[in-house]
């Protein structure tokens, strides 16, 4: 809804012009697409985007029929608007290409900006904010000195772009200026939505008097709008400012709370008098909000079913999610469990269809914090959860306990959805089935982190268990931190304290089970900061995790392929760098490395200015490989697209990685094993996991070896070499061939701190 709010739709005002065009020569019975496009036109402005992108894309085909590319580019254009607003961003992003390439042809400045300023606006909302402002800026060189009105949307949305990148101050001074321009251009709604904008980077300024002001700018301009859909959802993103400010400025939190409520009541008024159903549900949801919060929870109840309502009658999930997941809130606060539960999954059900999309559209112009769409997952778990702890029958509260880690389980895959902004997740788990039955000595162990507890549910070839450790978020979190700076370390033991008091917290709850059931490998399903720590260095006062059990990670229970590995007639291929490029430094040892793999394996090998993109795609189209094995600099990112591998002529990108080895995907034998040696994760950065710990399923891989920070290349080289020779042998799991490997490393007196030894993941696949 955000994004939606902030779109740009100065193209209306232009492609209206385009209704005067004649139209000689076609008959009443044959559609106009000039009528079309005023059709299209009006179910934008009432909200009806799915109405309006079915006429708008009519309209561009008969364009392109008559042969008016100009025509058709504004019709695109609107389509590509439409588009947007329902969640279907791949395809408006192509469609606007389109109506950019046939404006090019018309050398018509003035449109051309503006489809620039529309695609950074898109490339935003698909949270790509080096593309948006690289277009953005592209916009601005093209637009017309005079262009008052376009310049200004394009400011407006170089300001969205730089609350993106957390540039708020930028942000702000880009809001001003498009305001400012929208006023000259006496460009009204333009001018709103600038002021709006203002208004939440102040208040993420921490400028609540300032904020308040730009609210009350917007909505004095607003007061003699014609009714339409922009008065609207302007009305209902002043009412949400106003609730926000109600933190920041306690001394007129009731006074601001009756000014959000009066704001939501109009919004409401205005949608009904245009018969805009889908606006009508936000008023009224927002306004059940706000019921919400002041514990009135039969007003917020009876808003909430009404806001249901009218999102189901607008075919609206977007916001049909949202008001399903209040009233799931709402009658949890009311004591009726059961019927929560149902909410939520309702709530769930809603989103499946749009979430990469709804999660990546909150995050434009969430200018006062990010929206999420976690807390709806782990609140859910938390009821089933609940309901567990009352179930008095043993297969039930098992039952709960189940469900609890599926709902965690739809987040995980959401979230690498999400991350890598493509549908290699879902390509996956179409392969897959559930892995609820695992091997009599393997425990799988699914920490949840909640705000005020941390939960673990460890799951044995007898069962479900779960254990409740009073530790908040933040503690573990903290802990978390302190661990991951310290262990790599190499020369000091600070990281030990720490080492021990997360085994105390995570392990030690569930050590008797794990030796009643006489268990030897564990399978993590870590969360947040859990991903960016080595479970192996864990130490209970006289050993390590590792030298007890073989260890394993997997971002998702259901994204695991269960079988095991079959090494005859396995091909591998091994490519990496051991010299110094683009500013790199050598990797002498990856030398000794390679050549292990190539006796182990008989493996064919890239190294140094073989190993190039070109060559290896080559390699990977014309031969059937089991194992790849990369050597080479690599880094993960907060953005996939800033994730790499260093070939030695560039830098092979997680898209690029899946172009050339995701057809190991759709084949019957898919890629075995993909390790990546020397590669590293920013500390502290839990988003930058999520690309280490999905990789192989970006790969088309069902498992893969990787570090979590670069170590010395020796140490790498001797234990890659041992894990490789460990697992030639065929009654040996790979996570027991690493853990012999690190164990190996661990007893050599130059090697035994977890630094050098510890980084090595295994991910998905441990059998």
């Amino acid at each position: 809804m955000q994004a939606r709010l902030l779109n740009l739709v100065i193209f209306l005002a232009i492609a209206a012009g385009l209704l005067v065009t004649s139209t000689a020569g076609i008959t009443a019975a044959e559609p106009n697409p000039d009528s079309l496009m005023k059709q299209g036109l009006e179910a934008y402005r009432r909200g009806v985007f799915d109405q309006s992108l079915a006429v708008s894309k009519q309209a561009a085909q008969m364009y392109e029929q008559q042969h008016k590319p100009l025509e058709q580019s504004r019709a695109l254009v609107l389509a590509a608007q439409a588009s947007e607003a329902i969640g279907q961003l791949k395809q408006a992003l192509q469609q606007l290409e389109l109506a950019f390439g046939l404006a090019q042809q018309s050398q018509d400045k003035l449109w051309t900006a503006t489809i620039l300023s529309s695609l950074g606006h898109a490339y935003l909302t698909g949270r790509q904010p080096d593309a948006a402002v690289s277009h953005l800026k592209q916009a601005l060189e093209t637009a017309p000195q005079d262009a008052t009105s376009v310049i200004a949307g394009i400011h407006n949305n170089l300001g969205l772009a730089h609350v993106a990148r957390k540039n708020f101050a930028d942000a702000l001074a880009s809001f001003t200026e498009a305001a400012n321009m929208a006023a000259q251009a006496a460009d009204r709604p333009l001018a709103v939505r600038a002021r709006i904008n203002a208004g939440r980077t102040a208040l993420a300024l921490d400028q609540a008097q300032a904020a308040r002001d730009w609210f009350d700018k917007a909505l004095d301009e607003l007061k003699d709008f014609p009714q339409s859909h922009e008065k609207a959802t302007g009305l209902l993103q002043i009412g949400l400012g106003y609730h926000q400010l109600r933190g920041a400025m306690p001394s007129n939190s009731a006074g601001l709370l009756l000014r959000a409520a009066g704001t939501f009541v109009e919004a409401g008024e205005v949608s009904d008098s245009i018969g805009n159903v889908r606006t009508r549900s936000y008023a009224e949801g927002y306004l059940g909000h706000l019921y919400e919060t002041e514990h009135r929870y039969e007003e917020a109840l009876e808003l909430t079913r009404r806001a249901i309502f009218s999102a189901q009658a607008a075919n609206a999930p977007e916001s049909l999610y949202r008001w399903e997941w209040q009233l799931g809130r709402l009658l949890a606060d009311t004591g009726k469990l059961d019927e929560a539960i149902s909410a939520y999954y309702r709530a769930v059900a809603a989103l499946k269809p749009i979430r990469m999309e709804v999660a990546s559209a909150l995050s434009v112009g969430a200018v006062s914090g990010e929206e999420s769409i976690k807390p709806l997952f782990i609140e859910q778990a938390d009821l089933l959860l609940q309901r567990a702890t009352l179930s008095t029958d043993a297969k039930a509260t098992d039952q709960y306990l189940r469900y609890a880690r599926d709902a965690i389980e739809a987040y995980k895959a959401a979230e690498l959805r999400d991350y890598f902004r493509d549908q290699c997740v879902d390509t996956l788990q179409a392969k897959l089935t559930k892995l609820d039955t695992i091997s009599s000595t393997t425990a799988v162990i699914y920490p949840i982190i909640f705000a005020d507890r941390t939960e673990l549910l460890a799951s044995f070839g007898s069962g479900m268990f779960r254990y409740s450790v009073p530790i908040s978020s933040e503690t573990l979190t903290k802990e978390v931190r302190l661990f991951r700076r310290t262990v790599e370390k190499r020369t000091t033991l600070e990281y030990l304290p720490h080492s021990q008091q997360l085994y105390d917290w995570l392990i030690r709850p569930i050590e008797s089970e794990l030796i009643r059931h006489k268990i030897e490998t564990l399978v993590f399903v870590p969360d947040g900061a859990l991903r960016t720590i080595p479970f192996s260095a864990l130490h209970d006062g006289q050993s390590f995790l590792i030298q007890r059990y073989a260890i394993a990670m997997t971002p998702g229970l259901y994204l695991t392929d269960p079988r095991p590995l079959n090494l005859e007639k396995v091909r591998t291929l091994a490519g990496g760098l051991i010299s110094s490029v683009q500013g790199f430094p050598s990797l002498p040892y990856v030398a000794e490395e390679m050549n292990s793999v190539r006796t182990l394996f008989q493996a064919d090998q890239l190294i140094n200015e073989e190993f190039r993109t070109g060559l290896l795609e080559q390699e990977l189209r014309e031969s059937r490989y089991g194992i790849l094995h990369i050597a080479t600099h690599g880094k993960f990112s907060t953005d996939a697209d800033d994730s790499f591998l260093l070939t030695f002529d560039g830098k092979l990108t997680m898209d690029k990685l899946d172009q050339l080895i995701g057809l190991f995907r759709y084949r019957q034998d898919p890629l075995e094993l993909l390790t990546l040696s020397a590669c590293q994760t920013a500390v502290g950065d839990d988003r930058a996991a999520l690309g280490l710990a999905g990789v192989a399923i970006k790969a088309g891989a069902r498992s893969a070896l990787a570090t979590l920070w670069f170590i010395n290349d020796e140490a790498s080289s001797a234990l890659i070499s041992e894990f490789y020779r460990q697992l030639r042998d065929p009654s040996l799991s790979k996570a027991v061939a690493l853990q012999r490997a690190q164990n190996k490393l661990l007893q050599d007196r130059l090697y035994d701190h977890p630094a050098y030894w510890s980084p090595f993941l295994l991910l998905n696949n441990w059998l």
